[in-house]
């Protein structure tokens, strides 16, 4: 890709717009702040289009911005980090039953109910198809760190699906 053409950036966009844009709302859980996100993405992309060497590359390259792009936007949000370093993960119970089908909006409030870094996990890995090796390197994690949080994060999603079918059984 030539690094000084803006047309190359303009077609990434096309091309991967639809792409960003909802995995931005994954994150964000919210349609503005998604497309806050997704043009923030593609803004940090245009400044740093010389980076990207390989064309082939470009949906793991802006999956990459978009996630700093996010992170960097909570960390403006709220002064500390993103990982909460007191939360006991030993705490964390065994495994939940999956639910058998799940509302899309009952989804994303499950993954608004998550922490950031489960989010960015989950999303790489169910709404970006990236396999471990692929989600290890782009947030430079060994490849058993990623499968650890991976797993709670799983768990976490579960719980949190389970809960709201279980409110909404209640509520019926």
């Amino acid at each position: 890709m030539d690094g000084s053409s803006h047309t190359d950036i303009a077609l990434l966009a096309v091309e991967h717009q639809a792409t960003v844009s909802r995995a931005a709302y994954r994150l964000c859980g919210s349609a503005v702040d998604a497309e806050d996100l997704t043009q923030q993405t593609f803004l940090a992309a245009f400044r740093s289009r010389d980076q990207l060497r390989d064309p082939t590359a470009a949906r793991a390259w802006l999956a990459a911005i978009l996630r700093s792009c996010f992170l960097k936007s909570l960390r403006k949000r709220t002064a500390g980090t993103v990982a909460d370093p007191e939360f006991d993960w030993n705490g964390v119970p065994g495994p939940v039953p999956e639910p058998t089908s799940v509302d899309p909006e009952r989804l994303q409030q499950a993954l608004d109910g998550l922490g950031p870094e489960a989010r960015v996990m989950l999303v790489l890995f169910y709404f970006e198809s990236q396999s471990y090796r692929e989600i290890a390197t782009s947030l430079e994690l060994p490849i058993g760190t990623v499968m650890s949080r991976l797993s709670r994060a799983k768990e976490q999603l579960r719980r949190k699906l389970l809960e709201a079918e279980t409110k909404q059984e209640q509520q019926a």
